[in-house]
């Protein structure tokens, strides 16, 4: 399978039914794991921007990090209607797992539309996440409403 680059159309309803049944509840968690057979996000298209973390596990560095640093924004993620969906188990990779090929870390945002907007392997500053939200055309249309 051939690695998907940003800014281009995932595959992007498996996922849908655990986020269904989270809002028909109330608030949405913020924080998931992505379902080890998600092979595609559709049923969040034009809801919610996942952003999703790749690691081989929970007690990965970065992982860590990266979550600590997310749960401290919390509000700032659901004004964007984030959801962070892990994927921390790298021996049976998910179908999502095996097209974004993570080696370790790997944090990766889409968009509502269901493009890859960003793919990084790197721990991401929330700043620098809503920085790359906040330029998207229908984020401004969001903010302006």
């Amino acid at each position: 399978m051939g690695r998907i680059r940003m800014k281009t159309k995932l595959g992007v309803a498996v996922v849908a039914g655990a986020i269904a049944a989270t809002q028909a509840v109330g608030a949405p968690d913020l924080f998931q794991s992505l379902p080890s057979d998600a092979r595609d996000l559709d049923g969040m298209r034009w809801d919610k921007r996942p952003v999703l973390l790749f690691a081989p596990s929970e007690d990965h560095p970065d992982y860590a990090r990266q979550m600590e640093m997310l749960r401290e924004a919390q509000a700032a993620l659901a004004e964007r209607d984030i959801v962070v969906l892990s994927d921390l188990d790298d021996r049976t990779p998910s179908p999502l797992r095996q097209g974004f090929q993570p080696g370790g870390f790997k944090l990766v945002l889409v968009g509502k539309d269901g493009g890859v907007k960003l793919e990084q392997d790197a721990v991401l500053a929330p700043e620098e996440l809503f920085a790359v939200i906040d330029r998207m055309p229908m984020r401004r249309n969001e903010m302006r409403d």
